[in-house]
């Protein structure tokens, strides 16, 4: 089949099979590695991506079903070279250990200050709940997202 999207601001056509997941479209076709590959079931989180200014897991989602969507990954998050504010604050507020949640996290956090601009700490633990860390214990998650809506707040949006 054939699909035409727009990741991170470029337009892509190409043919894929109908049971290519998007994960692995983004992955193997179009290199952007940080979706990350976690569970293949939906469970982790890992592989959140913007689908339409919405997080979506992608790897419950087919590559045919982006047909005619916007896809924004973690790499088209920073611009000429500059991190986006919630990628500083998980740097600065040491939200990751190992960093293999870290893009699914920083993707759904989007998702969660657009609807939230101003959380409280069970805010967060909610709006995070199906995103999975096995190393942090989420406090310093919990800190950076706060951290990253009071960038936002100050002007940092983009």
């Amino acid at each position: 089949m054939r699909i035409n999207l727009t990741v991170d601001g470029t337009s892509y056509t190409d043919d894929v099979e109908p049971r290519l997941l998007l994960v692995h479209y983004l992955r193997d076709r179009l290199g952007k590695v940080g979706t990350v590959v976690g569970c293949d079931t939906s469970n982790c989180g890992a592989c959140t991506v913007h689908l339409d200014g919405h997080s979506v897991k992608s790897c419950s989602v087919l590559a045919v079903q982006a047909d005619g969507c916007e896809v924004l990954t973690v790499e088209g998050l920073s611009a000429n070279g500059t991190l986006h504010p919630i990628q500083e604050a998980f740097r600065d507020k040491h939200g990751l250990q190992c960093g293999f949640c870290t893009p699914g996290m920083i993707m759904q956090t989007l998702d969660l200050l657009a609807e939230e601009p101003d959380p409280d700490d069970d805010t967060v633990r909610h709006g995070l709940e199906g995103n999975l860390c096995r190393c942090t214990g989420y406090q310093n998650i919990v800190t950076a997202v706060q951290d990253a809506a009071q960038r936002l707040r100050a002007g940092g949006a983009r």
